[in-house]
């Protein structure tokens, strides 16, 4: 029976199989493999017994590898007796010159690497999306709101042009992060490589190669941490953004806005008691597990300020956050690249709310019109404020208001206060901008 939603609810099968119980066993395999090989190699150990333990591992079992811990109670040493039983005479060569964490982050940078390129291959997928439905509403004006409040006009093509370039400094972040996450270590016992001596530096070099990682350039008896939490930190940077998305599409399909609609099944509910209900539940998924991913980062935090060369209160920790942050991150990933693929725009909504308030909103646009045709900036401001709060009190066109005022009479026709108080023609470069940022991008999507 699932205990962890993970198990059952969230996630994507190709995320969760990176951190599965068995493929950790996998990988800390792998490095013993690759340790052993990389000795060999350098004369350290004969070559047949580190082909003999390459053999074995083919063999080792995680099973096993449990019975013997649950009598040693050290998961490490208990997976050395497991392979180095498979492997013949050549198991006395098994983890030779290494420490536990040598072994462990060494595995670590394997599952990282897979997962930041699966994470890569999505935000790509993200980010094609976001270029394609920023270049089909470039130009579909609508109402921009600071505070909550309806506030000049901006584009759809500008809001998910924001999106895009958020996504691609986010794209940009995980290539930049690589090759500091992704490393392996043979370092030793506290880091001074004294079982290996003057070969530790090639030896390890070489075990790296073997494994497609870098190397640390030093190390205690573990990798730092700083390296594990910057990783947290763009997962939560990442997810982050992806709740800002998400809570955007959340306010904007409210009834009494209803300017965007998440995909919505035809047999989908939305309510058990109110069968009429089409709830944004994606997106608000996406937002309820953003704040489980942003958690993970203060203890990825804590777990670089262990006592001297290392204790052994991040293991445990690292166990949960691990795989929770990344699965979940690459749940919420394809979740809101579905949202934004599929997500419907209501034209005539975003029509009405953007004429709702009478042209009230546009009055910046007749402040520097008149600043432009000769009065005071300051004036011109106090002017249309005055005015702006008239037409609210009376519930008339903004027009109608500073058509009647004499000051503005000496510089506005009626007809040109209609036109300036025109949505349409208030956007500014907003068309252009979006061009930009789509002839930017594109490249990073391979396009």
């Amino acid at each position: 029976m699932a205990i962890h939603p993970i198990d059952s609810r969230y996630g994507t099968p190709e995320m969760r199989a990176v951190w599965t119980e068995e493929h950790r066993f996998s990988c800390i395999i792998q490095a013993e493999v690759a340790l052993a090989r990389a000795e060999a190699s350098w004369g350290l150990i004969p070559g047949e017994d580190a082909e003999a333990i390459a053999k074995g591992a083919r063999r080792a079992s995680l099973e096993r590898a449990k019975e013997i811990e649950s009598e040693i109670h050290h998961d490490m040493m208990a997976v050395v007796k497991a392979l180095s039983e498979v492997s013949g005479e050549a198991g006395r060569w098994v983890h030779f010159g290494a420490t536990s964490n040598d072994i462990l982050d060494t595995a670590t940078g394997l599952q990282l690497k897979e997962s930041l390129a699966l994470l890569e291959a999505k935000l790509v997928r993200l980010l094609s999306v976001l270029l394609r439905r920023a270049g089909e509403t470039r130009a579909l004006v609508c109402a921009a709101r600071t505070h909550g409040q309806i506030g000049i006009p901006t584009t759809y093509g500008m809001r998910f042009a924001l999106w895009a370039s958020e996504v691609g400094r986010h794209l940009e972040r995980l290539r930049e992060i690589r090759p500091r996450v992704e490393v392996g270590k043979l370092t030793g016992a506290v880091g001074t490589m004294a079982a290996l001596g003057k070969d530790g530096f090639a030896v390890q070099e070489r075990m790296m190669e073997g494994l497609g990682l870098r190397m640390v350039d030093i190390s205690n008896q573990i990798v730092p941490r700083d390296r594990y939490a910057e990783y947290f930190m763009f997962l939560a940077g990442l997810a982050t953004t992806l709740d800002r998305i998400g809570i955007t599409i959340r306010t904007l399909q409210r009834t009494e806005i209803g300017e965007l609609e998440e995909p919505f099944g035809s047999k989908q509910v939305g309510s058990s008691t109110m069968p009429h209900k089409r709830n944004p539940i994606r997106s608000e998924q996406v937002s309820g597990l953003a704040r489980i991913i942003r958690a993970a980062v203060e203890p990825a935090l804590q777990n670089n300020t262990l006592w001297d060369e290392r204790d052994l209160t991040n293991s445990s920790c690292e166990r949960v956050i691990f795989p929770e942050a990344t699965i979940l991150t690459d749940h919420i990933l394809g979740v809101m690249t579905g949202v934004l693929d599929g997500l419907t725009i209501n034209e005539e909504n975003v029509r009405k709310n953007l004429t709702i308030l009478d042209g009230i909103p546009m009055a910046e646009s007749v402040m520097v019109e008149l600043t432009k045709r000769g009065m005071g900036r300051q004036d011109a401001h106090e002017a249309v404020r005055v005015a702006s709060m008239e037409a609210i009190r009376k519930k008339e066109d903004l027009a109608s208001i500073l058509a009647g005022d004499p000051r503005v009479k000496q510089f506005l026709t009626r007809k040109e206060l209609k036109n300036l108080l025109d949505p349409g023609k208030y956007i500014g470069t907003a068309p252009e901008q979006v061009d930009q940022v789509i002839l930017r991008l594109s490249p990073l999507c391979g396009s």
